[in-house]
């Protein structure tokens, strides 16, 4: 796994950004400040990124978690980051990076998206959208169409301030393999991971 920056501190103009993006969409946006670097190095680890090939991020909002999975990420793998709000893909558009591909559209698109970019099943996804604040009924269908779309062996990372993922993600793919709260980080969140049955581990164990 590539060195994480771990003295990275969100910029204030990323700050800003993040405030306004939940200003103008509290529901759909977990947090009024980006995450902490502590908070992404445990998303990273969970996630297992150094030996991801194929990465799918949901709601990444103003980049930091992207940068951090992108430094840890190998040089053939590449990730697919899928924002709904259009500052917050403006702003990701100009992380300079070949493995890089953003697209402006929605979660629950999932499945569609990777089609439409000619992508494989992702064998990580990881997702920041607050599944406590969003309508139960868009949960199910982001869970489903996740599950369904991941690699067997692909895992799937979350990090939640409120547990309400897991009853969307339990049924689908059973008990999560870790949940692991992260205090530095405002609020503190807890990432949790599972993964799918069957195919070779997608992530670290």
């Amino acid at each position: 796994m590539r060195a994480i920056d771990l003295a990275r501190r969100p910029e204030p103009s990323e700050k800003l950004a993040f405030l306004r993006g939940f200003l103008r969409s509290p529901s759909s946006v977990g947090s009024v400040i980006p995450s902490s670097r502590f908070l992404e190095r445990r998303i990273i680890h969970s996630a297992g990124i150094g030996s991801a090939r194929v990465v799918v991020e949901l709601g990444p909002g103003t980049g930091g978690t992207t940068r951090a999975i992108l430094a840890a990420l190998g040089p053939q793998a590449k990730l697919l980051c899928i924002e709904r709000d259009p500052w917050f893909a403006e702003g990701l558009g100009l992380i300079d990076d070949r493995r890089l591909i953003v697209h402006r559209g929605d979660a629950v698109d999932f499945a569609t998206t990777l089609a439409d970019h000619g992508w494989s099943s992702p064998d990580t996804v990881i997702s920041g959208i607050p599944f406590s604040t969003l309508p139960r009924s868009l949960c199910r269908q982001i869970a489903e169409r996740i599950a369904h779309g991941l690699t067997p062996g692909g895992c799937f990372v979350a990090y939640q301030f409120r547990p309400h993922v897991t009853g969307f993600f339990t049924p689908l793919l059973g008990e999560h393999e870790t949940s692991d709260l992260e205090l530095r980080n405002v609020p503190p969140m807890r990432v949790y991971r599972w993964r799918k049955n069957g195919g070779i581990d997608g992530c670290r164990k």
